[in-house]
């Protein structure tokens, strides 16, 4: 999977902002101001942080050990590290982007939940 293709799917789910609060290099993409995935933009292969239920990261992790890692720079618990070279099925990328968002929503306030709701 490329970029473009990455951040179009991210920028099209409901209440999704990006920015690079990092640096130029990684790109943040967030719901309601709560980050759900980063991009590494200087990475070849490309590579993005998900967040991920505990016990479904570790399943991710012993399925896919070269392309699915713990999160870099993250709490590794909760964020893998996905390296998009092409042997990831695109489908799994992009349940894994839902995942992530779905994740970052449940976690929201109530009063943002309402706001969410009313966009």
């Amino acid at each position: 999977m490329n970029i473009d293709t990455y951040r179009n799917y991210c920028l099209s789910k409901k209440a999704v902002t990006e920015g690079l609060p990092f640096g130029p290099d990684n790109l943040v993409f967030k719901v309601m101001g709560k980050m759900f995935t980063i991009v590494s933009l200087d990475e070849v292969p490309l590579r993005a942080n998900l967040k991920c239920d505990p016990e479904r990261a570790i399943e991710l992790r012993e399925e896919h050990e070269e392309n699915i890692l713990p999160g870099y720079h993250m709490n590794k618990q909760h964020w893998n590290t996905l390296v998009m070279d092409g042997c990831l099925d695109p489908k799994l990328i992009l349940e894994l982007i839902d995942h992530s968002y779905d994740l970052v929503v449940s976690g929201l306030t109530k009063k943002l939940k309402e706001e969410l709701e009313n966009l």
